[in-house]
């Protein structure tokens, strides 16, 4: 007689837990393939709108294509021909940064002593060591190469999803038969990134210019590098409105004077309160279906798994995640605690019978 082992409900919860660690594990190993894979999947999933625009009104697809490369290509140049140039006259400017630096720690310093804080002229440079932010900005000015040609790689993998996206839907509906229902998915999952990713960058582009703007106005040395930095980080969310503000207002500390620098910091306040809280949110509607919380959870997740490339992607893979764990009952009330507040997406009558229920 065979008798079938059963598995107590935590049993099975750990071996699920351990199952996930181990995908979690092997998606982290292999990060450097992965990543700029994903980075081109949500590009494609941008770009494919106006492909099928142009085959519309009766281009070929090799000439579609080609135009969509050639525009993916060319800003890409630009935006890496602009940075480099910054980036260079930077490195430059660094022994002068760091003289300045020193000096005013050295007065801060001063300045604590003061105030009665004993033994601040000592402490303030091991805490904000001159030497170190250099050694810092160094490594990192040297791994911009690295950024670039990965860009390339990231071009290139487009193209061909591209080239396959027409194809795509039939092998799906041949290779799994999938039910309407899960079409409809996939679709709302498709259109939900193409939204959040053509508003977002529309954003980020809105945000850049105001930004360098506003800076050139100030004489603020590389105000291009920081724009296009602003650029980049304002994909991140929560973090990358204060990450983009710290080296422009660090490097208006050691050009100009402290009015100056104010001014700076309240520029970037102004910008990112405007377009990250005010218009952001007039056109995303209502909302990305994602709690603050899973927002910001998914910042230190897709970071910790994939990298650089898991912070700036750390909403729409969230909402795939979302989408894909509400398509089946047993994983739906994950997708319910990581969607938005339920209270605010009922009606009023509906919310005042929770309350008064």
């Amino acid at each position: 007689m065979t008798t079938h082992a059963t598995w107590s409900t935590p049993a099975r919860g750990l071996i699920v837990a351990a199952a996930l660690m181990v995908v979690v594990a092997g998606m982290q190993g292999a990060a450097p393939l992965l990543g700029p894979i994903l980075l081109a999947a949500f590009i494609a999933v941008v770009a494919t709108p106006p492909l099928r625009l142009m085959r519309r009104y009766g281009a070929p697809k090799w000439a579609a294509l080609l135009v969509i490369g050639f525009l993916l290509f060319d800003f890409g140049s630009l935006f890496a021909l602009a940075a480099t140039g910054a980036l260079e006259g930077f490195r430059h400017s660094l022994p002068s940064y760091q003289e300045r630096l020193v000096l005013l720690s050295a007065e801060l310093g001063d300045w604590l002593e003061g105030l009665g804080m004993p033994n601040s002229r000592e402490a303030v440079p091991d805490i904000l060591d001159p030497a170190l932010a250099m050694a810092l900005t160094r490594t990192f000015l040297s791994n911009i190469s690295g950024v670039f040609s990965t860009g390339l790689l990231v071009l290139f993998t487009v193209l061909f999803i591209l080239l396959e996206a027409a194809g795509i839907p039939a092998k799906l509906k041949a290779a799994f038969n999938p039910t309407a229902e899960t079409e409809a998915r996939i679709q709302k999952m498709l259109s939900s990134i193409n939204r959040y990713m053509v508003i977002k960058t529309l954003a980020s582009l809105v945000t850049a210019t105001l930004i360098w703007v506003w800076l050139w106005y100030l004489g603020l040395d590389f105000a291009i590098l920081w724009a296009l930095l602003a650029f980049l980080l304002n994909f991140v969310p929560f973090v990358g409105a204060i990450l983009m503000a710290i080296p422009a207002v660090l490097v208006a500390l050691v050009q100009t004077d402290i009015q100056t620098t104010l001014m700076v910091a309240l520029g970037y306040l102004v910008v990112n309160t405007a377009i990250g809280s005010i218009l952001e949110p007039r056109f995303m509607g209502k909302g990305l279906g994602i709690s603050t919380l899973a927002v910001f959870l998914s910042l230190l997740f897709w970071g910790f798994v994939f990298g650089t490339v898991g912070v700036f992607l750390s909403v729409p893979l969230t909402m795939v995640l979302i989408i894909a764990l509400d398509a089946s009952p047993l994983t739906r009330p994950i997708a319910i605690l990581l969607g938005p507040d339920i209270a605010a997406a009922l009606p009023n009558d509906e919310t005042n019978c929770l309350s008064t229920a």
